[in-house]
């Protein structure tokens, strides 16, 4: 990956930078690889009312708002970035990736 750069002070000012200046602001890619994110999948939501919750138990069934063979959600921080299917790999879960969000549409998932 090449190395990204932060808004140098051109950017956000309209004035000239210096080329030490822009140096400064490279963010190192191998810092920016190892930076560490959350993944989680989605299967479905649900509002319950406290009562209710608290009447939960072994054995309770919780109703989701999705239809079973709906494509489940992959977020990344919390951003939705792709779809996709429940798999086995190796006796655990897996999610294959159905579609990916344009990168353009993930702000409006927040």
């Amino acid at each position: 990956m090449a190395d990204t750069e932060t808004n140098t002070a051109e950017e956000t000012t309209g004035q000239e930078v210096s080329p030490e200046a822009a140096t400064k602001n490279k963010i190192n890619a191998e810092v920016l690889q190892n930076i560490p994110v959350t993944i989680s999948v989605e299967v479905g939501r649900t509002s319950l009312k406290i009562r209710d919750l608290m009447r939960l138990t072994q054995g309770s069934v919780v109703e989701l708002d999705r239809l079973a063979g709906e494509p489940l959600d992959l977020r990344v921080n919390n951003t939705l970035v792709a779809q996709g299917e429940v798999v086995l790999v190796n006796e655990r879960y897996g999610v294959r990736l159905t579609s990916v969000i344009p990168t353009a549409d993930r702000v409006k998932n927040l």
